[in-house]
């Protein structure tokens, strides 16, 4: 798609069909996309994350799309782009002061709503799905949450994740363990350095052929830690 990398959007809408030829149209483009279709499982599904942009339909059975986008922007700027049969003046203005940042009527060609979500993601600083980090045989993807270490999966606790994306995303450097604390939830008066070490003495159980002579995960003594990069 261009100078943007694929983006994961959520499509809001309750016409079956509308919904599978927007799905078509931005899979085409590049995007990875899921279909909802209607507005309480819209929001439930952004409030799990992942989600780079919203295609919201106005007319929802339930909580209508204005309330959904109202309530998308209570909680950060995820870029909604909203579409409407109606066409007067009003409802495009309603839409936008509830925080759309485009606002589409039917009938309106695929193409270009396309365009415009490129627009919009543009505008929005490109909101796209992290980068996968790879290091050797070891792939971490922020955007799924999930670890895999010679093709099989590993099962990580959310600070776990978060100490070995930091060293994923920059294998070779060397954290100190207050840097790596920094990316968990723990960092408070509560928490100590020693919560890094556990973090990593689990993830050496998980990831190295053997935890008690590390390859990977290695410790720079008198610093911290760092990921080793791939041979």
């Amino acid at each position: 798609m261009g100078d943007l990398m694929s983006a994961h959007i959520l499509v809001v809408e309750d016409d079956v069909k509308g919904a599978e030829l927007i799905r078509v149209a931005l899979t085409s483009d590049g995007h990875t996309v899921e279909v909802v279709h209607d507005g309480r499982t819209a929001l439930e599904r952004v409030g799990a994350g992942a989600v780079d942009l919203v295609v919201l339909d106005l007319m929802l059975p339930g909580v209508d799309g204005l309330t959904v986008c109202r309530r998308l922007r209570e909680r950060g700027d995820l870029p909604v782009v909203m579409l409407t049969a109606r066409s007067t003046e009003d409802d495009v203005l309603t839409g936008l002061g509830v925080g759309a940042d485009d606002y589409l009527t039917k009938p309106y060609s695929p193409r270009e709503l396309a365009a415009r979500i490129r627009t919009v993601l543009r505008r929005a600083g490109a909101r796209t799905r992290p980068a996968v980090h790879r290091v050797g045989d070891l792939l971490v993807d922020p955007g799924t949450r999930t670890v895999s270490c010679a093709g099989r999966p590993v099962v990580c606790t959310p600070d776990e994740f978060a100490v070995l994306a930091a060293m994923a995303a920059s294998p070779g450097q060397v954290f100190t363990r207050t840097q790596l604390l920094r990316h968990t939830r723990g960092f408070d008066r509560a928490s100590t350095e020693r919560t890094v070490d556990v973090h990593v003495m689990n993830l050496r159980r998980k990831i190295e052929a053997d935890p008690a002579a590390p390859t990977r995960l290695v410790t720079v003594y008198g610093v911290g830690y760092k990921l080793a990069e791939a041979r």
